[in-house]
């Protein structure tokens, strides 16, 4: 075993979105030694009385994917996109190296559970009931690899389910039921909104936003642009909203005004003149300690930014449709851009040079933490295993001294859970050795995984609309976003996908062979392609699911990994609240194809992984990688494992960041939420150092 002694001021572990954006606004401030205050290094005057931050990253993925130089970032990803070719099936992870030593959960490996016995052929180990659909990705840059790029906000109503529509959950393993409503609120949170979509880039157009909330636009989004213009609606859209506009759905004895708007995105589209400059993210000195704001004095007009690689290739989204799972051009943001920002700072000569006080340990397993019950429960030691090559399984045991640092755990809402479960400690209360758990005084940790259900429904428009073209999706339909129907089922969101019957179908390898099945070759074969191929639309409802604390994430010691660590194991089913969402929105399909004249070719098969029956009818869902819930945030340490500012209850120098954190699930793809009140943590963080650097 290595023991590593070398003092760090924070440690962070993942280099996903949450991660990177904790390094890059951390290692943008500086201690300034004589106002014993943290400072923004624009608003650095003497040099000499600047302390610089020292951080340490941990990847569980290959060295190769956070060598951050032109070339060498240029050379993995190029690999990426070949691997993508040669794959049959383009599932979310293909094009991304799939690690023995720091396995990822993969839709190719998920398959229906026959309980008592789980489904434990892949990373997760599945006992259900129900299969969880989703899956993530282990690699430098996280998940956001592969995600779409969609970043809608969440609603006003999102954060406040209890009050508005009376809605609690289960208690842990009783019959009791608790409210759900978040520790801060939409207003809280917005102009963390505003950062978030500056670092990542988002194009948009405010004025088209439209929304079933009682809130005008102007209090929704104020006095606001975003970043870039609007990605153009594709042909397919444009089509559909022809058919639908000025019509409506009736659900629940209710006419629904049916809203097509156009997506916000983190993808690069021509930056927006009224924006203006580009932006700086600081702290400000506040009497109740920091506060980030969104600074406009920056020198420059803002730009898109381009590949990890180079700045001018990816500027504009060249429409490869491949969103998911690889941008060829990294026009679609990934956390690599940020991560490099931390990596990378303009020294006084205006040059970008290497960041020496940020170090990142890529294949780098943290498993493990350790408690100092003498210093305040303070986490004191970082457990990993780090392994020698993407061939073996060797490792080497180290573990980091972190009873000076701040701890981050910044990984995916799989992983954060598992490092905690596997962090046991044994104290003595009342004259007894107790064991507890790190962080999870409320018996939180794990519980509340949720994700959105995905039902497609597909048919062929009267037309051809001409799918397989342009970002993954550009309008959604948002009507269902909200409403009073919440108090008895789900809410959902509606994006039309440009990808024809791919996700449900297979298409178009499964049209080509069921053509060649009936002898058709030369021109019948391509007519009959033709005419199918440019008349496919999908249309997709993700149904927001409840917080329950019995779908969690547990370890157990039978199931572990090649490094010896363990797996995540899943609990999960659905309710008849997610189901009673999915039966109404298969009737808002229903009608909406009928009212576009759209041939129905939906079907749902007993023999599909993620299926059931309700009220004598069957449905099938998938996944949406919308992965969170895991340790929430709250209020109170009773009931959640974080407060507002993801700082664990248990432990002073421990924070849990990322999707996990998250309250509800709402309608919004989560990555710009979890992004928002990330940053927002900052506050807390910097303060937290202030008071560490002093010492």
């Amino acid at each position: 075993m290595s023991k590593t002694d070398l003092k760090k001021d924070v440690i962070i572990v993942g280099t996903g979105i949450a991660g990177s954006l904790i390094a890059k606004l951390l290692t943008d401030h500086v201690f300034d030694t004589k106002k014993g205050k943290m400072i923004h290094r624009a608003d650095v005057q003497k040099p000499e009385d600047i302390q610089e931050l020292s951080v340490l990253m941990f990847e569980a993925g290959l060295e190769a994917g956070l060598e951050l130089d032109s070339v060498s970032s240029l050379t993995t990803y190029n690999e990426y996109m070949r691997t993508f070719f040669t794959q049959e099936a383009k599932v979310p992870n293909s094009p991304y190296p799939n690690l023995k030593q720091a396995p990822s959960p993969n839709v190719l490996d998920m398959e229906p559970i026959i309980p008592p016995f789980p489904d434990k052929k892949g990373y997760l180990v599945q006992f259900g009931p129900m299969p969880f659909a989703s899956d993530a990705i282990r690699v430098g840059g996280g998940t956001t690899l592969h995600w779409l790029g969609t970043t809608p906000r969440m609603l006003p109503n999102d954060f406040r389910l209890t009050e508005k529509y009376g809605i609690e959950i289960n208690q842990p393993d009783s019959k009791g039921k608790a409210p759900i409503n978040w520790p801060i609120d939409y207003e809280t949170l917005k102009p963390y909104y505003e950062m978030a979509e500056f670092e990542i880039g988002v194009s948009g157009n405010v004025s088209k936003q439209e929304y079933p909330i009682s809130e005008s636009m102007e209090e929704y989004y104020g006095d606001y642009v975003f970043p870039m213009e609007e990605i153009p609606q594709s042909y397919m859209d444009q089509k559909i909203i022809d058919g639908l506009t000025g019509t409506s759905v009736q659900l629940n004895f209710e006419n629904i005004p049916l809203m097509m708007v156009p997506s916000p995105q983190g993808r690069n589209s021509i930056p927006n003149p009224k924006y203006g400059k580009t932006k700086i993210i600081k702290a400000e000195t506040r009497k109740s300690g920091y506060k980030l704001v969104l600074d406009s004095s920056g020198k420059e007009e803002y730009k898109a930014l381009g590949s990890v690689w180079n700045p001018y290739m990816g500027e504009r989204c060249e429409g490869n449709a491949s969103c998911v799972p690889i941008c060829p051009v990294q026009a679609k943001y990934n956390a690599l851009k940020t991560l490099k920002k931390a990596l990378y700072k303009m020294n006084e000569n205006e040059n970008l040079v290497r960041n020496p006080h940020l170090e990142i340990k890529a294949q780098s397993v943290v498993y493990r933490l350790s408690v100092d019950q003498e210093d305040k429960d303070r986490i004191s030691k970082v457990h990993v295993r780090r392994y020698i090559s993407k061939e073996k399984t060797d490792f080497v045991e180290e573990v980091f001294d972190t009873s000076g640092s701040i701890v981050i755990l910044a990984a995916n809402a799989f992983e954060n859970p598992k490092i905690l479960l596997n962090s046991k400690y044994t104290v003595t209360e009342n004259g007894q050795k107790v064991e507890k758990t790190v962080a999870n005084r409320s018996d939180q940790v794990g519980r509340n995984l949720m994700d959105h259900m995905v039902m497609l429904t597909w048919g062929l428009f009267p037309e051809a609309v001409y799918p397989y073209r342009g970002p993954g999706s550009t309008t959604n339909i948002s009507s269902f976003r909200d409403g009073k129907f919440r108090s008895e089922f789900s809410a959902w969101i509606s994006p039309l996908d440009n990808w024809g019957w791919s996700w449900p179908a297979f298409s178009p390898g499964s049209d080509l062979s069921e053509f060649l099945g009936k002898g058709l070759f030369g021109a019948e074969l391509k007519e009959a392609l033709a005419s199918r191929l440019s008349r496919q639309v999908l249309f997709h409802f993700e149904i927001e699911q409840l917080p329950d604390p019995n779908n969690r994430v547990t370890i157990n010691d039978q199931y572990t990994d090649a490094l010896g660590i363990p797996r995540p194991v899943i609990h999960y089913e659905l309710t008849d609240y997610e189901k009673r969402a999915m039966e109404q929105a298969k009737l808002a399909s229903d009608q909406m194809f009928a009212k576009l004249d759209i041939q129905d070719f939906t079907k749902y098969n007993a023999t599909d992984n993620n299926t059931f029956v309700y009220n004598n009818v069957r449905y099938s869902y998938n996944g949406a990688g919308h992965i969170v819930g895991t340790h929430k945030m709250g209020s109170s340490p009773d009931d959640s494992v974080t407060n507002s500012y993801c700082k664990s209850w248990d432990h002073p120098n421990l924070y849990i960041v990322g999707a996990g954190n998250m309250t509800t699930l709402g309608t919004s793809n989560p990555t710009l939420t979890l992004s928002a009140f990330t940053i927002r943590s900052v506050e807390s963080i910097l303060a937290d150092l202030e008071i560490q650097l002093k010492n």
